[in-house]
């Protein structure tokens, strides 16, 4: 099978990889490319976070009393998924355990990706699908880079972030890729969360307290993108520290290990715990305007 695929709607053309099941590409009506072209900032486009989000303590899963390497925001970022479906408007691919995945994260699973286009919306639905006979614990989450700016003759803080709700709750920050024991207030005001380059001096802004389930990211002229979930619960928001040309706006199931959590895998803060047999559902819809 192919190593690419392109779905093609009324408004919008999007192309996906079958490494990682990642999107590499998503261009408007005008052709203006929207997605981060994984430049040598971050030689990434918008990779998907399985079976964790974020880091493990000393990049490590304990199951069982062993040990199991497991480096940032999982390996199927980093892993070559199979094509079930290929459409003009839809395209799914899979991955599930085999023996490399076992020697990291000892559970069985299968992971589905559907990408839908419907006119000016980019849909992504995943399946996790629990096929052992142990209760599967897995976060999973998306993190779509989009260029900031849209538009490049506008300047970076024309730019912002609208929730559809008042987001008043604390966030949280990383230390050495773990998650901060204290809070931080809010750097919204309102819905609204003013975008600079210094709002990323200490990572990324974990919004783990969401009352939204959208935001929108635009400036008072040109492209603007909406991005909604279902399903998820955190958000993280990123750029690289000390300045990149990607925003990334990410719903996340899960967040990385609390910098003082070093024990067993299953009671990690954050998982989902999916009975043998069962299966989660959650997406996210990228909306282009």
């Amino acid at each position: 099978m192919s190593d690419s695929h392109t779905l093609r709607g009324d408004r919008i053309v999007a192309t996906i990889l079958a490494d990682g099941a990642e999107l590499s590409s998503l261009r408007n009506a005008d052709g203006v490319e929207l997605l981060w072209q994984a430049g040598p900032q971050w030689r990434r486009h918008a990779p998907l976070l399985f079976p964790i989000v974020g880091k493990l303590k000393n990049d490590t899963l304990h199951h069982d009393g062993k040990a199991y390497p497991m480096t940032q925001h999982g390996f199927a970022r980093d892993r070559r998924f199979q094509w079930m479906a290929q459409g003009l408007r839809s395209c799914k691919l899979a991955l599930a355990d085999d023996a490399e995945t076992r020697a990291h994260y000892p559970f069985a699973f299968r992971l589905e990706v559907t990408y839908t286009i419907d006119d000016a919306d980019l849909e992504v639905a995943f399946d996790v699908t629990n096929t052992g006979t142990e209760t599967l614990p897995a976060s999973l989450g998306g993190h779509p880079a989009f260029n900031w700016p849209l538009l490049p003759a506008l300047p970076k803080e024309a730019y912002t972030l609208t929730f559809a709700k008042e987001e008043p709750a604390p966030i949280r920050r990383l230390k050495g890729g773990l998650l901060r024991q204290q809070v931080e207030p809010s750097p919204l005001q309102g819905r609204t969360l003013t975008l600079s380059e210094r709002l990323f001096d200490d990572d990324a802004v974990i919004l783990d307290q969401l009352s939204s389930a959208s935001v929108r990211f635009a400036a008072g002229e040109g492209p603007a993108v909406d991005v909604s979930w279902n399903g998820f619960r955190e958000l993280g928001v990123w750029s690289k520290p000390g300045g990149a040309a990607f925003l990334c706006i990410e719903p996340w199931r899960g967040f990385a290990s609390p910098a003082e959590f070093d024990g067993e895998f299953t009671e990690k803060p954050g998982l989902m715990h999916i009975a043998a047999g069962e299966r989660q559902s959650l997406s996210y819809r990228i909306r282009v305007s």
